[in-house]
């Protein structure tokens, strides 16, 4: 299957577009190797990096999806392999908890 339609089934971008830009970005990695075509292979079992609205996201692929279905579908097809990471400063709305003196 391809990378940017499997991104996209798995819900983990809003389009096929935007799938395929990341790639051409070098903004998805399979394993350790970036994915700079968006037709590239994506076997099962394999880690794919994602980075992206300002975090890095890390699943391993568990299935490949024949649509994009509901959100509890595609989530059967990756397993977060780690905890998702936010890059760069707090996205506007977000407040940052601040200790106060004592």
């Amino acid at each position: 299957m391809r990378i940017d339609k499997w991104l996209w089934q798995a819900r983990l971008v809003k389009t096929r577009s935007a799938a395929a830009r990341l790639c051409a970005e070098g903004q998805v990695e399979i394993g350790d190797t970036p994915a700079l075509r968006p037709a590239q292979a994506l076997p099962l079992g394999a880690t794919v990096t994602l980075t992206h609205a300002g975090g890095r996201r890390r699943v391993r692929v568990l299935g490949h999806g024949t649509r994009r279905g509901p959100a509890a579908e595609a989530a059967l097809l990756y397993e977060d392999t780690a905890p998702a990471e936010r890059l760069g400063r707090a996205e506007p709305g977000w407040t940052e908890l601040v200790a106060e003196p004592e």
